[in-house]
């Protein structure tokens, strides 16, 4: 007849142990798995007293935190006493410990853990990289550390089929590090003490830790519409931060950024940690389309790092120009003109006036010129200086502008009731009531002396 001894189900590890079953003459282990197709490590000891084939725990098997950083965690734990007798009475290391990190959860034996490392094994080896495990949440080190690692010699009692899982720390001493984490993350650390003679293993009771938020900068608003001015220097780390919502609920909006003076920068946008532009901002007007993030976060930094500020703190700056806006109507970024050179037309130039050509867009937009009688000696209009700048006097006129046909976006202007013999500085704006101003380059003109 068949008689029931002991059952367990669960998914850790079970022991059981008793004199022998007198009507026994046949003992069967039956195990079945509920869930999924998964492996079981079984050990068989006869005889009275304790096998000595499983290490052995220490009284306090808890793995303890010494030290919690961004990017690092330091970890501490009671030795086992079966490393603590073997160190004593020989040199030879028949123990290791065996350290591992996951972000999923604790494993409460080493073959959990090595059949999580089986599994990010294979699946790095199918996609051509070994840190899969990164992206995946899995084992951070490579599996190259076990490929790597060397034993004292024991390791050819060891069978193919045993091998440890991708451990941080394999060492006999009872304190580890683990570096290369990700910041404001959680980590679960379990500690094995494995015996490399018989192939078995004992399980600390792991712990978990959350790294410390990595230090940022001050992130700095953006109202929607407004124009910020700002300067990046190098003496200050040539770096600021900025964020923006777009108003009303809505996902998308347009952010501009003009730098003021020859030296560049970059911006690189995010939302909500994926990157989503990342380019150079020199002297053309750069438009960037937000879109798909209820909120954005626009970093601004130099790219000049060659220029010592002590010798010219002029060029290790960037003075820019930004704009962030949900006021534009269509998707995608407006289009620009072809060109923002200025035209005159010498054949059409007299004593009193002049006159001058640009081109548009297709889209009705307004354009303001101005004009600034100067000197002999030409001066520069600051390119970053928008109309409003300008005093009232200097505007000669606005007109509204569109032409489908891109290549004959052109409109002329004719100023009159110039100065015979003058130079004069003309500048055209293009106005948008959802981006910065466009500045045509400046254009010298000099009427004629006589007619």
């Amino acid at each position: 007849m068949e008689a029931l001894i002991h059952s367990y189900s669960g998914s850790a590890a079970d022991t059981y142990e008793g004199p022998a079953y007198g009507p026994a003459s046949i003992y069967i282990l039956q195990l079945k798995s509920t869930e999924q197709d998964t492996q079981v490590d079984v050990y068989l000891h006869e005889g009275p007293g304790p096998s000595g084939a499983f290490p052995e725990l220490p009284t306090d098997p808890r793995v303890h935190t010494l030290g919690v950083g961004m990017t690092s965690v330091t970890l501490s734990w009671t030795p086992s006493p079966s490393v603590t007798k073997t160190s004593k009475h020989s040199k030879k290391h028949n123990y290791k410990y065996c350290v591992t990190v996951n972000r999923k959860h604790n494993f409460r034996n080493v073959c959990a853990a090595r059949k999580e490392s089986r599994k990010h094994r294979e699946r790095g080896r199918k996609q051509g990289r070994r840190d899969k495990q990164e992206k995946d949440g899995g084992l951070l080190k490579t599996w190259q550390q076990w490929d790597m690692f060397e034993d004292d010699g024991s390791s050819a009692v060891i069978q193919a089929d045993f091998a440890d899982p991708a451990c941080v720390c394999r060492e006999v001493e009872s304190v580890c590090t683990v570096s290369d984490l990700l910041p404001d993350t959680q980590y679960y650390f379990d500690v094995f003490v494995i015996d490399q003679v018989n192939r078995t293993s004992a399980t600390y009771t792991g712990t978990f830790v959350h790294t410390h938020t990595e230090a940022r900068g001050v992130v700095t608003p953006l109202r929607d519409g407004q124009v910020q001015w700002v300067t990046l220097s190098l003496a200050s780390e040539g770096q600021k931060r900025f964020s923006f919502r777009p108003r009303g609920g809505q996902q998308n909006g347009l952010l501009t950024l003009h730098s003021c003076n020859s030296t560049k920068a970059k911006v690189t946008v995010s939302s909500r940690g994926h990157l989503l532009s990342s380019q150079e901002v020199g002297d053309q007007l750069a438009q960037i389309w937000l879109q798909g993030g209820p909120s954005y976060l626009i970093q601004l930094q130099t790219l000049d790092t060659t220029t010592t500020p002590k010798l010219d703190p002029e060029r290790s700056k960037v003075c820019m120009k930004m704009q962030a806006s949900s006021a534009f109507h269509r998707r995608g970024v407006p289009v620009l003109p072809v060109t923002l050179q200025l035209k005159s037309f010498n054949k059409l130039r007299s004593c009193s006036s002049v006159t001058l050509a640009w081109m548009g867009t297709e889209e009705r937009s307004l354009y303001c010129l101005y004009q600034r009688q100067i000197s002999n000696k030409p001066d520069v209009t600051d390119r970053c200086l928008g109309p409003e700048s300008r005093p009232a006097s200097e505007r000669v006129l606005c007109k509204y502008f569109q032409e489908l046909d891109p290549r004959r976006a052109v409109t002329t202007a004719v100023i009159e009731g110039l100065n015979p013999g003058s130079m004069y500085m003309f500048d055209v704006y293009l106005m948008r009531r959802w981006g910065l101003p466009i500045k045509y380059h400046s254009k010298t003109v000099r009427t004629r002396r006589e007619c």
